[in-house]
This record gives structure tokens, C-alpha cells and sequence, in this order.
């Protein structure tokens, strides 16, 4: 999936495409997900959580900052970070997480990754603004089902870490 940008019509779409990536991740994967407020960063993460097999259900991890989902199918656990309110990228080894052991996914992680880890994926999920649903003769918009763009790339470091 490294490489690809995908059209993502709904929040189920959003879904399906974490299943779809859950499905192909191993112990060891970090995921950088970077995208607005409401973008569908959790969404995503709830579906690669379906992919991979863990407990559920997996929420936002905001005020707790990680969140571990155990596998219920013998493959790797689940952690789902959010490093918004982290004050400095190397509060992040502060947490102690089992990084080789398990699948990371870290929301909002892009000074966090290459702290951690020589190569992740990185997920930029965007959301074009303007676009509204005719609900009731009137525009309202539907931020859980506006289309969006989603780009999956991979981010190698190039020198060593140290």
C-alpha cells in the first residue's frame, strides 16, 4: 500500500482501507498518521485494529496519550498513541511501548517517527474543505462523510540514529 493515494468516499471507506492495511502489518510497523481535527485518523486506526485481530474498541487516545489492544489472534498487539500533547518528540520514549514487539500507530507522530524508529509509514489523510451534503433543502456539512484523500507513503532515514 506504500506509495498509493487512495480516494476515501466514507467514514465505512476509511474503515475499509484500515482493515485492508491492518491485514498486511507486522510486529515492528510504525504508522505515522498526520491529518486534521475529524480527518478520520481514529477511524482508520479502528479498522487496521479489525485487520490485525486485536480487542477492541479502539477510541482516540487523547487523554491518555497510548492506548495497547492485545490480539485476540496471536499476532502483535495494537498501540495507538497520539502525540498532539507530547512537549517534545523525545517524551515518546518516556512512554516505554514495546515498539519492536507490536504494531504503532501514532496520530499526529511526524517529529515523534524519526526519533524512534530508521523507517515508517507515513499516512497523510486531507480533507477538502467546502464540501457539503444537501440535508433537508439546506447545506450542512457532514465532516464524518466528506470524501477524502488518503497517501501512503514510506519514510526511510537515511544516516543512523544516535
Amino acid at each position: 500500500m506504500a506509495g498509493e493515494r487512495h480516494d476515501v468516499a466514507t467514514s465505512d471507506a476509511m474503515h475499509a482501507l484500515g482493515v485492508r492495511l491492518g491485514s498486511s502489518l507486522a510486529a515492528g510497523d510504525l504508522l505515522v498518521l498526520t491529518g486534521p481535527l475529524g480527518a478520520g485518523k481514529t477511524t482508520l486506526t479502528r479498522g487496521i485494529g479489525e485487520g490485525l485481530g486485536v480487542r477492541g474498541p479502539v477510541q482516540s487516545p487523547t487523554f491518555v496519550i497510548a492506548r495497547t489492544h492485545p490480539s485476540l489472534v496471536g499476532g502483535p498487539p495494537l498501540i495507538h498513541v497520539d502525540a498532539y500533547r507530547l512537549g517534545d518528540p523525545l517524551e515518546f520514549d518516556d512512554l516505554d511501548l514495546d515498539l519492536a514487539h507490536s504494531v504503532v500507530v501514532v496520530e499526529w507522530g511526524r517529529e515523534v517517527a524519526a526519533v524512534v524508529a530508521d523507517e515508517w509509514l507515513d499516512i497523510e489523510i486531507e480533507r477538502p474543505t467546502g464540501a457539503t451534503d444537501r440535508v433537508d433543502g439546506a447545506d450542512e456539512i457532514d465532516p464524518v462523510d466528506e470524501p477524502r484523500v488518503v497517501t501512503v507513503r514510506t519514510v526511510r532515514v537515511d544516516q543512523p540514529r544516535g
